[in-house]
């Protein structure tokens, strides 16, 4: 099954970092992936996109996504500035880290396409002590999206993260992967 996935946040937010380690997550599990960011000569702050291209074939196609599958939102004070459900797949879905039920966030966005709502602000804040919210976006689309097993996620973000943070950010980084994963509506 080939998936596309457009992600919308600000520079600094880590959304090039989570598509990173899903992409990553994704190639170890034996998919292909092509991954990359879009920006430009934004400063921090400013609204940037990621992409991915999941599939069980190798990837050949090297534009930007257009029209994407699932479109995952890290930073809410997006919604309502930045058309994110532009080009959405009919069956696709939006994931948003927005504090209001799945319904809000249609009204929010003015969509009738499938909506899913993680607090990941929150979450993150709890679990981490930052607002930094791409573990627990990943958390909140795999349960939603099993594009890897929850487990093979939790391996590879331990893996990427040991030498480089300290095993108890690690841990806090795992907290808000499940939490997120649990709380997904």
């Amino acid at each position: 099954m080939d998936t596309e996935i457009c992600w919308h946040g600000r520079g600094g937010q880590g959304v090039v970092t989570a598509n990173e380690i899903l992409a990553e997550s994704v190639i170890y599990s034996g998919k292909y992936v092509k991954a990359f960011p879009e920006f430009g000569p934004e400063r921090m702050g400013a609204p940037i996109r990621a992409f991915a291209r999941i599939s069980d074939q190798p990837v050949r196609v090297h534009t930007q996504v257009y029209e994407p599958d699932i479109v995952i939102v890290i930073d809410p004070t997006l919604i309502g500035k930045v058309d994110v459900a532009k080009g959405l797949k009919k069956g696709g879905f939006i994931l948003a880290n927005f504090e209001g039920t799945p319904a809000e966030l249609q009204k929010a966005i003015g969509t009738s396409a499938e909506c899913h709502t993680v607090n990941a602000s929150k979450i993150a804040l709890e679990e981490i002590g930052k607002n930094l919210v791409n573990t627990a976006m990943l958390g909140a689309l795999i349960k939603i999206r099993p594009i890897i097993p929850y487990s093979e996620m939790e391996d590879h973000i331990t893996d990427k993260f040991t030498g480089k943070l300290s095993d108890k950010l690690i841990v806090k980084n795992l907290a808000a992967l499940k939490r997120a994963y649990e709380e997904v509506q």
